[in-house]
């Protein structure tokens, strides 16, 4: 099976104040971490690695209110 070029990540709202899940869109760069692709968004500045569905971003510091695991959705 072919590994998707793209994937659509769903970020939930800040906890507390209801907001709305935002989806961002991410493309593969090329590049790997871990042996697993690097995708990132056209800024390049929300970078994560997908492995079954998951999402797990990078270079951000895991802490209290930040999701280490999203929904990531593979797009045509």
């Amino acid at each position: 099976m072919d590994t998707p070029w793209r994937y659509a990540i769903t970020l939930p709202g800040t906890p507390g104040c209801h907001a709305p899940a935002r989806v961002i869109v991410v493309h593969a760069t090329g590049e790997t971490r871990n042996g697993e692709a690097v995708y990132a968004d056209s800024a390049g500045t929300f970078r994560v690695t997908i492995a079954h569905g998951v999402a797990e971003p990078l270079d951000v510091p895991a802490s209290h209110g930040r999701h280490t695991c999203l929904h990531a959705y593979p797009l045509p």
